[in-house]
């Protein structure tokens, strides 16, 4: 499916057609509504900020939105090395967008919690997104996916498909370098690397991440295959 006004909506690799993926649902035209509608999306999963979602409201009526903010800060402290005189190299951007990512279970495994919790309650058709639905939602993807015992090679191959699929801003839109765009807006190896490092080292294991961070038992863990994962 190809919608104008969300170029990074898919549904999630290997899992049931009824948990997808996407980047915010903003600037959705009447075509995209309409074949969202035919795939009967019932709820509305959001990790933007508070900022990001008032700029860009969901366009999807009749649907449960919840949110699970949180707040981006890669460009944020882009901007901030900048103004302070500092050249920021592509490689540069990378090692701050490890850091991000690592940030993800270090300061919001609370909220990926909470997405969890939601998922639990139905197997209703679900769209989680964030605002380019690549580094919150790449994580949140990558948890579910590795939840429902889904290979690494297959949880990097969905991760990585937004490579293929997130259309690039329009030219000045974050008033940085061409170099530096071109690291910030796409997903490498590396970035959920470093957020499943950050796993092993605070928690010791992905498993215990599992249960001690999301509160996924193993009761949980089978609810989640039963309803997502294709017979």
């Amino acid at each position: 499916m190809r919608l104008a006004g969300s170029t990074n909506f898919r549904p999630v690799h290997t899992l049931r057609p009824v948990l997808f993926r996407s980047d915010h649902l903003g600037a959705l035209q009447e075509d995209d509504l309409r074949q969202l509608r035919a795939l009967g999306i019932r709820r509305v999963l959001d990790f933007r900020g508070v900022t990001e979602r008032e700029a860009a409201a969901c366009r999807l009526a009749g649907v449960a939105v919840h949110s699970l903010p949180i707040e981006p800060t890669i460009v944020q402290r882009l901007h901030a090395l900048r103004e302070a005189g500092e050249r920021i190299t592509p490689a540069d951007v990378a090692l701050h967008m490890q850091d991000t990512y690592r940030g993800f279970v270090r300061e919001n495994t609370p909220r990926f919690a909470e997405f969890f919790a939601h998922l639990l309650e139905s197997d209703a058709p679900t769209v989680f997104h964030c605002t380019a639905g690549k580094d919150r939602t790449g994580f949140a993807a990558a948890l579910v996916l590795r939840a429902v015992g889904t290979s690494e090679a297959e949880v990097m191959q969905d991760y990585l498909l937004t490579n293929e699929r997130l259309a690039f801003p329009a030219e000045g839109r974050y008033a940085m370098p061409r170099e530096v765009m071109e690291v910030l807006w796409r997903v490498q190896p590396d970035f959920l690397a470093a957020a499943f490092d950050e796993v092993d080292s605070s928690y010791g294991s992905l498993e215990a991440y599992f249960q001690r961070g999301l509160g996924l038992g193993e009761a949980e863990r089978a609810r989640l295959r039963a309803w997502y994962r294709p017979a």
